[in-house]
């Protein structure tokens, strides 16, 4: 089966990605990497559900420093994950990062319960998102490896939905242990140890990595000037438009703090993610089995535009309806853009370069996500919620015009037509 790839003049060359035909179905890899995900997800949102209203009402820390910590916590994450991402080109595997970066995080899940200051906190939070770099982009590029071409869209929202699934059992799951706890934040946050010791376990145990094609070769010096250049333009595009997304999304730390300044419990503030989440797993496949047979830039412009909708919602709509329209609509956006924008980016690179492609683009879009939160903080800070959430919705609306002018250079043949890559 026949794949392109731009060479350094920008021409297309043929490669042979595979002998045989694809199947019609997501590989068994794919799959447990997606329950790895899950598991890990369920631990960390469990965390990330309750630690904005914590940091305020019991450390007293303002939104800013929300903000920033969040903004650090996942720049470090995606800093991280270009040299682990060139790293896992450079040896040639995958998998021994990925099974590091998630052991990592699970080793920082004690942190939480057992910090006594704000400090601290920044400190595991900061650790375990070193853990999330490290794994994120070779875990990335050996799905790539592991999914047809015909597939890619299918198997990273597959991946997507599972984690996201996660992310709203991990909310449910601090909901009901506050209740029983009686609002005891240390106790669920011990209870979040255990799936991350089960990601790691299964990660480590259960997945196998394929074997290096003629296609996939070590690279020698991954993060040299050829090798950018070898990544072509059309990556570098892809790359420009998921930095211009990022400016437009902050943390979601900003949507816990929006349902806390409408009066929402501290026990059921977690609500909040589980309903963008589920909303967020149930669109993420079917987006991304989608994107395999349609241009996905358009769906891309759909992502954003319910993204600016969702920003008008929570700014304009300061009550429980407003809110849940909001989140949900938040949601959507995510499961419209996140999984194509991986699928786009293991479409442009070439094989033996793409956990370095992977690293580039989180390096980028986690500084944009760091500038985001920082400014979306400061602007709570000075104009309340809703301030932050009109701005949010302006850059949005940039984001869309961006996407519209060169749209059409982020698609590569590959993307274009299942039967023909």
């Amino acid at each position: 089966m026949a794949g392109f790839l731009l060479s350094d003049d920008g021409r297309q060359d043929v490669t042979t990605t595979t002998p045989h035909p694809a199947p019609d179905w997501v590989p068994k890899g794919v799959w447990i990497l997606g329950f790895v995900s899950m598991l890990m997800d369920i631990s960390s949102e469990m965390i990330h559900a309750l630690l904005p209203v914590y940091l305020v009402t019991v450390l007293g820390a303002s939104t800013l420093t929300v903000g920033f910590i969040e903004g650090i916590a996942e720049a470090t994450a995606s800093i991280t994950k270009i040299f682990s991402g060139a790293l896992s080109d450079w040896l040639g595997r995958r998998k021994l990062l990925a099974a590091l970066g998630y052991g990592l995080a699970a080793c920082t899940k004690p942190l939480f319960p057992l910090a006594p200051s704000a400090g601290w906190l920044v400190a595991a939070r900061f650790i375990d998102r070193v853990g999330k770099g490290i794994r994120g982009a070779p875990r990335d590029a050996l799905i790539a490896d592991l999914a047809p071409p015909g597939l890619r869209g299918a198997s990273f929202g597959l991946r997507q939905s599972l984690d996201t699934i996660g992310a709203f059992v991990g909310p449910l799951a601090a909901i009901g242990l506050m209740w029983w706890t009686a609002d005891n934040f240390a106790a669920v946050f011990w209870v979040a140890v255990v799936p991350a010791f089960l990601s790691f376990g299964l990660i480590a145990l259960a997945v196998n990595e394929p074997e290096p094609d003629a296609s996939r070769q070590p690279a020698k010096n991954p993060l040299n000037l050829a090798a950018m250049r070898q990544l072509g333009g059309v990556y570098w595009r892809v790359v420009a438009v998921g930095v211009v997304f990022t400016l437009a999304r902050f943390s979601e730390a900003f949507l816990i703090l929006r349902a806390q300044s409408i009066g929402l419990n501290a026990m059921w503030v977690p609500a909040v993610l589980v309903l963008m989440n589920i909303t967020y797993a149930l669109s993420a496949y079917p987006a991304g089995v989608l994107s395999d047979r349609i241009n996905r830039t358009g769906l891309l412009a759909l992502g954003l535009v319910f993204l600016a909708a969702a920003d008008l919602a929570l700014a304009l709509l300061p009550s429980l309806a407003g809110l849940a329209l909001g989140v949900v609509l938040w949601g959507l956006h995510m499961g419209l853009t996140q999984g194509l924008f991986a699928a786009l980016v293991a479409d442009a690179a070439p094989p033996h370069l793409r956990g370095t492609a992977f690293g580039y683009f989180n390096l980028f879009t986690g500084l944009a996500m760091l500038a985001a939160s920082i400014i979306a903080g400061a602007l709570w800070d000075a104009y309340g919620p809703a301030g932050t959430f009109l701005a949010g919705l302006g850059f949005a609306l940039v984001s869309l015009a961006g996407l519209l002018a060169i749209g059409n250079g982020i698609t590569t043949p590959a993307t274009t037509s299942k039967g023909q890559s």
